[in-house]
């Protein structure tokens, strides 16, 4: 907010056959049913852990009581166990119950299913398997109950609800237990599929080209460039919706005319990107601590329990983890949903900001309750649903920019396009099933990306 001036299931022999074990007790780059070639990248090497730079790993350090070999092994690891879940999901099908990843170096990853037969299969992959009652399909429906409820309801005794894998429910969090069992009788959400967590605040937006920096809307407000885009040859960048409206006008923290939003959406989402003009130019770049640039290398969306860092025009650089995905938060203004929560604190003024989980873009700051001095949570809006819906393209330091077709050898994948866990592509004459959410780009098919690809 801107701040006023000051299968079924055909587990076959070949999942239960694991490669040999990376780091920590995580699965390797290994593909259910097909095995890539020696020379096949890391998923921490495909998304770049090693672009970490020391501002980062500094700043998680201090938020997450890491040393630095601690912080350096944790984003290696969650790149692996964001790999291996993708893997599993598309194993276990109508059975996977969702993944989370757990201990100071990320070094446990959980695969929950429906199906004690699927238990094997998972610890084959180096995960630990967790049997519940419900699959996340059906928590995922439970919650579009809740949200669809929630447009003829008053949440604002209700501000956040959300799937916890963890704990295989649906939270409601309330202010008022009441509240919530209103909220769930609207849904018709069964209540062994719900949990009510109290909560005593409100969550609030952050009102207030490189991400994080501050930017003013209409020469008054101020918020934070999200991460910085192209839209074919125009330049600019995301932010959150809340910070101003189509057609506002922008100027850059040296107060030099900037840019105007050319679209905004919120409530409902939380998104925006503002087209800038040419006395600027998009950079693959957010501002880390001191002044420092902490590259992008894409956009590849992390799993719950994963370290994620956030820049702000506020309070600068900030860590924790993300908590739930999927989660539903009521603001005065309205609800928005999806957004990702987190532990990362955030004041007023960080609104529109970017989260970073190592090099790969998460989200912009929407809003959240509590500070940076007494701590807080956050929540973000995910930055490939934004980059989706306006067509644009996150600027990286990887590979190229610019969402055209390869010529050869051809197929329907496309760099530019945002694909989400379970699309299909074909790509030389093979198909593939993607893995990990992410936008794709040029360095980034298929055939030479098994963290985010395997063939079908």
């Amino acid at each position: 907010m801107p701040h006023r001036h000051r299968h079924h299931r055909a587990v076959g022999a070949a999942v239960a056959a694991t490669a040999a074990l990376l780091v920590a007790g995580l699965s390797g780059s290994a593909s259910a049913g097909t095995a890539p070639a020696d020379s096949a990248p890391t998923a921490a090497e495909t998304l770049r852990t090693d672009a970490a730079p020391p501002a980062l790993l500094k700043a998680m350090q201090r938020d997450l009581g890491l040393d630095r070999r601690q912080a350096e092994r944790r984003l290696v690891n969650e790149a692996e166990a964001g790999a291996t879940a993708g893997r599993l999901r598309a194993a276990l099908g109508s059975d996977f119950a969702g993944a989370w990843v757990r201990g100071a170096e990320s070094g446990t990853l959980t695969v929950a299913t429906t199906h004690a037969g699927d238990v094997s299969a998972i610890e084959a992959r180096g995960a630990e398997a967790k049997v519940v009652r419900h699959s996340l399909a059906d928590l995922d429906a439970a919650k579009a109950r809740l949200d669809k409820a929630a447009a003829g309801v008053n949440t604002a005794d209700t501000p956040v609800w959300y799937v916890d894998t963890r704990t295989n429910t649906v939270v409601v969090e309330a202010i008022r237990p009441a509240a919530a069992r209103s909220l769930l009788a609207a849904a018709g959400v069964d209540r062994s599929l719900a949990h009510v967590k109290s909560r005593t605040e409100r969550p609030r937006t952050y009102y207030d080209l490189r991400g994080g920096e501050a930017y003013y809307i209409n020469n008054s407000s101020r918020c934070s460039i999200g991460f910085p885009i192209t839209k074919g040859t125009q330049q600019g960048f995301a932010t959150a919706g809340h910070c101003g409206r189509a057609g506002s006008s922008t100027t850059g923290a040296n107060r030099v005319a900037q840019g105007t939003f050319q679209g905004s959406i919120f409530p409902g989402r939380d998104m925006a990107w503002v087209a800038t003009n040419s006395s600027w130019t998009a950079t693959p770049y957010v501002l880390g601590a001191g002044g420092q640039n902490v590259q992008v290398t894409g956009s590849t969306a992390s799993p719950v329990g994963a370290s994620v860092c956030r820049s702000g025009s506020t309070t600068g650089w900030h860590c924790g983890t993300v908590t739930q995905l999927n989660t539903s938060v009521t603001y005065q203004e309205g609800t928005i949903s999806p957004v990702t929560k987190t532990t990362v604190c955030a004041e007023p003024g960080d609104s529109g900001g970017s989260y970073i989980s190592g090099s790969q873009a998460q989200g912009v700051t929407s809003g959240g309750s509590g500070d940076c001095r007494t701590g807080g949570e956050t929540f973000f809006q995910p930055i490939n649903a934004l980059l989706q819906n306006y067509g644009l393209t996150l600027k990286t330091t990887g590979g190229d920019d610019g969402g055209e077709e390869p010529s050869e050898p051809g197929g329907t994948w496309a760099a530019g396009t945002v694909y989400q866990p379970g699309d299909t592509v074909t790509y030389g004459g093979a198909t593939f099933r993607c893995l990990q959410g992410h936008q794709a780009y040029a360095g980034w098919e298929p055939p030479n990306v098994p963290a985010l690809w395997q063939r079908v």
